[in-house]
């Protein structure tokens, strides 16, 4: 059996073939099948009220969807805006998972629909995290220094 990819080089891990990640980067139809998914599942989740006791009353943010080159697997990244809370989420959103897919699978034009795998989205808390670091006396002097050793450009 020969591989896509030429010489066998092994792009990454399984977490990384889960993601979506390959060392070309994502395909145009990964990115337009990941963002219709995406805007299913956030359509699910603003008018859906689970029967899980984890998840009633919990407002989910689906940010970003990964999917695997073969399509058969989807990373959903998900958050919950102004709380940190999310991991906690995940078991329940696990266990709604094949719920999701089938619905997914009535509103998708899609050959197979992708199995769900949730992660929590952790990148607005890592700008925060950066945006303080950056306003800190010692970080504002050195940034202020090296303002000051640049010309101006006109």
């Amino acid at each position: 059996m020969s591989r896509r990819h030429g010489s066998g080089s092994k792009t990454g891990g399984p977490a990384d073939y889960l993601a979506g990640l390959s060392s070309s980067g994502p395909s145009q139809r990964q990115l337009r099948v990941g963002e219709e998914v995406r805007r299913v599942l956030a359509e699910l989740f603003a008018r859906t009220t689970f029967r899980d006791p984890d998840l009633s009353d919990v407002a989910i943010t689906v940010t970003e969807v990964r999917l695997a080159p073969d399509f058969k697997h989807a990373t959903v990244f998900v958050t919950r805006l102004g709380r940190s809370d999310v991991a906690a989420l995940l078991p329940g959103l696990k266990r709604v998972a094949p719920w999701l897919r089938t619905q997914l699978a009535h509103k998708l034009t899609v050959r197979t629909v992708p199995e769900l795998h949730f992660q929590p989205d952790t990148a607005l808390d890592t700008a925060m995290h950066v945006d303080s670091l950056l306003r800190l006396p010692e970080v504002q002097r050195d940034l202020g220094s090296a303002d000051k050793d640049q010309p101006e450009e006109d």
